[in-house]
């Protein structure tokens, strides 16, 4: 199975940039994209129809801010979007599909905000989300999105000065130290322990053909899914966001049942017939 996470920075401006074409040649069995960017009315068909995948949105309150989605070729038998984190949940920053053989959350964690304005709001919704997750550690779980955090020094390209910077500082880097010690993995980390790779870059002074960024992305899994994990991988060179897309491979094996297909857009030629 071959789940990625990938935080598009508006889920417009990847499909303007190749998207469903990435999406085929990848083919990926689940996908959990953040920071989508669109509201419940905005989703048409572009969006919500793609043939082989059920898709799932969660869309913030406020236009043209945060949201999550998922595309997943498995039905799932429960869809959840909410954890009763009000201001989280008005956000859309969360989309929780549970399978039969596992569950599996979708998150876009708050920044904090460069001024650390939003750090408190930030530190608030990892201790919520704690008490929640330890009573899914001991299950197959996994943790797909955009955590806002650089766990080590590894995990960045210049950590010494950055140490107190948003997403660096000690407080936000002992919230992912949490989250391992309640029975949580780093799959990266799994495979890759010295590897230094990033799934974000500023846009500022060429930093991404530079590769000079951060690993801010995770897929975590619980323990029970430590065996199954096969492989990770980084994209940086795929366009359309300044996040480039993480994903796993993982030996599961499930039954997908009858993939969805859509009727095909009728052009205006096609109703109207040709000029």
């Amino acid at each position: 199975m071959k789940i990625i996470t990938w935080n598009v920075n508006g889920i417009r401006s990847v499909f303007k940039a190749g998207f469903k074409d990435w999406l085929a040649n990848e083919n990926p069995d689940i996908l959990c994209l953040q920071e989508i960017k669109i509201s419940s009315g905005e989703l048409t068909q572009e969006f919500t129809e793609i043939d082989g995948y059920h898709s799932y949105f969660n869309s913030a309150s406020r236009r043209g801010y945060a949201g999550v989605a998922i595309y997943s070729k498995i039905k799932p038998l429960e869809v959840e979007k909410e954890l009763k984190i009000p201001r989280f949940d008005s956000e859309g920053r969360c989309l929780k599909l549970t399978f039969e053989n596992f569950s599996l959350f979708n998150f876009y964690i708050p920044n904090g905000a460069r001024d650390k304005s939003d750090m408190e709001y930030k530190l608030d919704v990892y201790k919520e989300l704690f008490s929640l997750l330890k009573k899914y550690s001991k299950r197959e779980t996994l943790l797909c999105g955009d955590f806002n955090i650089a766990h080590n020094e590894l995990d960045l390209y210049y950590p010494k000065q950055n140490e107190n910077n948003t997403m660096f500082t000690p407080e936000e880097r002992k919230q992912i130290d949490l989250l391992e010690k309640i029975g949580y993995i780093d799959s990266f980390r799994k495979i890759y322990p010295e590897k230094k790779a990033y799934t974000w870059w500023p846009y500022a002074f060429g930093a991404r053909e530079r590769d000079i960024g951060w690993r801010i992305d995770y897929i975590f899994i619980s323990q029970k899914l430590e065996n199954s994990l096969e492989s990770a991988f980084t994209q940086r060179e795929t366009p359309g966001s300044d996040h480039g897309p993480y994903g796993i491979t993982l030996d599961i094996k499930m039954d997908f049942g009858e993939p969805p297909t859509y009727p095909k857009k009728k052009t205006q030629e096609a109703l109207f017939g040709q000029n």
